[in-house]
């Protein structure tokens, strides 16, 4: 029995930041550094990015922020944006919040308790008995997995309703004490957004047919948190792209192959933009001709890297330019992991 993605929504918060204002404002902040940050003030022209969406404006960067802040800040605007996004993926389904049977929540950029869908109920009618699943640590990868763990939940419960929700505010991560390389790459290419996917086996929707994963060995240090007084530390190694190029093919063809499929039998390819060199390694990785990957790369020019919540972005546009079927989706996270699902006609 298939899953069928009913439909999809995203959303984003009010504040449009350019990317040569975040540069600017970077320089500013990364001025002990300042000998390093010119060496690397490519990035911000290199990455691919015109612009990005905050929760915050562009001057919070600048200054210090504790815990209980960054906390608040959380709640509030990952609440604003999940409503937003499952009022509209649920009018797009014809579906009213009193029919949603299981809420599936993924985020990695905060933590709260209650969590984020036990007050997403105070804000939408959906049933007091509605089954409820909160998911921390998936990273950039808990899009793709999100949508595998919701589709299996679906699957295991015939006719019922789940609702994956998946929100990421990278922004309030940002520690302006932290000067480590890692942190001022964070600066270039991070963003905030959510997302929203109905999953059932009731629909005529396409149909999430397989689903998959792959964790690398000792690679605990490839990308992560570190908890620190203020806040989290980014862990980002910049071996990613390599790792990109020399392990993710035998990962694709191991899920493949799982699926009775093979990378000559997929239509068309949807996968997490980590950043431009990460989405050119992409590419090489799988012999895929240059600009295969170009929905990605407009994700990421216009929104930046919003950890989970970026495959839906390239899913969204993906299948309303309705590119050919099967496609495989994927994206890259903390373990470090590949996650993958395949996507098919009704």
């Amino acid at each position: 029995m298939n899953t069928h993605l009913v439909s999809l929504a995203t959303a984003v918060p009010s504040h449009e930041i350019r990317q040569n204002d975040i540069a600017l404002a970077a320089e500013a902040v990364f001025a002990d550094r300042a000998e390093t940050f010119r060496r690397m003030r490519p990035i911000y022209g290199n990455a691919g990015i015109g612009k990005r969406h905050s929760c915050v404006p562009l001057e919070w960067y600048g200054q210090q922020h504790g815990w209980p802040e960054r906390h608040s800040l959380f709640v509030d605007n990952a609440l604003d944006l999940l409503q937003c996004a499952a009022e509209d993926c649920l009018v797009r389904a014809g579906c009213a919040p009193e029919r949603v049977d299981g809420i599936v929540v993924v985020s990695t950029t905060g933590m709260t308790a209650p969590s984020l869908d036990a007050r997403l109920m105070e804000r939408m009618p959906f049933r007091r008995n509605v089954q409820r699943l909160p998911v921390f640590g998936l990273g950039c990868a808990g899009g793709v997995l999100g949508l595998a763990r919701t589709a299996a939940l679906a699957r295991a419960n015939p006719g019922q309703k789940w609702l994956l929700l998946v929100v990421e505010l990278c922004g309030l991560t940002f520690r302006p004490s932290d000067q480590s390389n890692s942190n001022i790459v964070a600066t270039a290419i991070f963003g905030d957004g959510a997302a929203a996917a109905l999953l059932s086996t009731d629909g005529d929707g396409p149909r999430l047919t397989a689903s998959g994963e792959h964790t690398w060995p000792g690679t605990l240090d490839v990308m992560g948190w570190h908890v620190e007084d203020d806040g989290f530390g980014v862990l980002f190694s910049r071996d990613i792209p390599s790792l990109v190029r020399r392990d993710f093919r035998a990962a694709v063809d191991g899920f493949l192959a799982s699926a009775g499929s093979g990378l000559d039998g997929i239509g068309s390819f949807v996968l997490h933009p980590g950043g431009m060199k990460v989405v050119d390694a992409l590419e090489e990785a799988l012999d895929l001709p240059q600009a295969t990957l170009d929905t990605a790369r407009a994700v990421l020019r216009n929104y930046g890297n919003m950890s989970a919540a970026t495959v839906l972005f390239v899913l969204e546009r993906a299948l309303a330019a309705r590119q050919p079927m099967p496609m495989l989706i994927g994206a890259l996270g903390p373990g470090f992991t590949a996650g993958f699902a395949m996507l098919e006609r009704a």
